[in-house]
C-alpha cells in the first residue's frame, strides 16, 4: 500500500489547490492500480502521525507532498523502518528534493517516487531532533523562526523578503565548536544535503549517503562582506567565501553562553547552551535515484 500526505499550506497555496492535489494524487494511484490512501494534514505534527500509522500498517511507500518541513515530519516517522519515503516538492525552498536532484514538477515527481527502487540515505540529529537536509544555529535559525511567525502567505517571495529584513538587524553570537575558542559567527550549519533551497548551496559537496555531516562555520567579518558573499551560495563556491570553513564530521558539539535557537530542515526549535549533532548512516529508505 502507498500513502500520500499533502501539506495544505506549503508554498503558500490556496486550500482549493490542496484539495485539487489530493484528488489528482488519488487518480494517479488508481490509474496505476496502487492501493493507496491520500491524506491532507490538518496541523503541525499531523503529517508525522499519519506517516507513523502508515509504518504500522506496513505500507511500502509514504509520499510527502510539501516543503522541507513536511518532508521532515514524514521522514522522522519512517527512520529505521522498511517503509520508503517519496517526495513531491511543494514548498518554499525544497532543499532536500533539489539536493537529491528530484523532479520539481509534481507530475514527474509522483511518477519518479512511485517507480524508483528505494535506496538508503543518512539522517542527522541535532539536540535529538531528526534532520535530513540540514540543521543550523544562528542566522538561518533566526530566519526560520521569523518565517514561522509570519502571519501572511508562505512561499519563497515572503521568505526572501524576511531574510533581507532580518539580515539588516541581526546580531551575531559567539559559539564554541568542539571545545575550541569562541568564534563570532553568522551561522553554524550541519549539512547532510547541501542546500537551504532554491539553489542556495551552503555545503556544495555534502552527500546524503557518505556517513558524514558537513560542518559549516561562517565567521562574519562585516555585514557588507556577508552581503557580498551571498551570490556565491548560488554558484557552488561557498567554500571560497572569506571566513567560511567546511569540515567533515560524524559528531559535533556547539556551545554558547546563552540558550540557542536552532532549526531542523527549516523548522524552528528552542535549545539550551549546549547542542550536539551526529550522523546516523543509512537509516532512511527513500524512493529516489542516485
Amino acid at each position: 500500500m502507498v500513502s500520500l500526505i499533502i501539506n495544505p499550506v506549503s508554498g503558500g497555496i490556496a486550500p482549493a489547490v490542496a484539495a485539487a492535489r489530493a484528488q489528482h494524487a488519488a487518480s494517479v494511484l488508481a490509474a496505476r492500480g496502487d492501493a493507496g490512501e491520500v491524506c491532507v494534514s490538518q496541523c503541525r505534527g499531523h503529517a508525522h502521525d499519519l506517516a507513523a500509522a502508515a509504518v504500522r500498517r506496513g505500507d511500502r511507500l509514504v509520499l510527502a507532498w510539501g516543503g522541507d518541513g513536511t518532508v521532515n515530519e514524514v521522514a522522522s516517522a519512517l527512520v529505521g523502518s522498511a517503509t520508503a519515503l517519496g517526495i513531491v516538492p511543494g514548498g518554499s525552498g525544497n532543499g532536500l528534493a533539489r539536493g537529491l536532484r528530484l523532479p520539481l514538477n509534481a507530475e514527474a515527481a509522483l511518477h519518479a517516487a512511485l517507480t524508483a527502487a528505494p535506496r538508503v540515505i543518512d539522517a542527522g540529529q541535532l539536540a535529538g531532533r531528526w534532520f535530513f537536509s540540514l540543521a543550523g544555529i544562528g542566522f538561518d535559525a533566526h530566519v526560520a523562526a521569523a518565517f514561522d511567525r509570519h502571519a501572511g502567505a508562505r512561499g519563497f517571495a515572503n521568505y526572501a523578503r524576511i531574510t533581507v529584513r532580518e539580515l539588516r538587524r541581526y546580531t551575531c553570537a559567539s559559539y564554541r565548536v568542539n571545545g575550541g575558542a569562541a568564534v563570532r559567527a553568522l551561522l553554524v550549519t550541519v549539512a547532510n544535503s547541501g542546500q537551504f533551497g532554491n539553489g542556495a548551496r551552503i555545503a556544495p559537496d555534502a552527500r546524503v549517503d557518505d556517513g558524514q555531516l558537513d560542518l559549516v562555520v561562517f565567521r562574519e567579518r562585516s555585514r557588507l562582506s556577508t552581503l557580498l558573499a551571498l551570490p556565491r551560495l548560488f554558484t557552488g563556491s561557498a567554500a571560497s567565501v572569506p571566513g567560511l570553513t567546511i569540515e567533515r564530521v560524524e559528531t559535533v558539539v556547539i556551545e554558547s553562553d546563552a540558550p540557542m535557537g536552532f532549526h531542523v530542515d527549516g523548522e524552528p526549535c528552542a535549545g539550551g547552551t549546549r547542542l550536539e549533532a551526529r550522523i546516523h548512516p543509512g537509516v532512511l529508505r527513500i524512493a529516489a535515484g542516485v
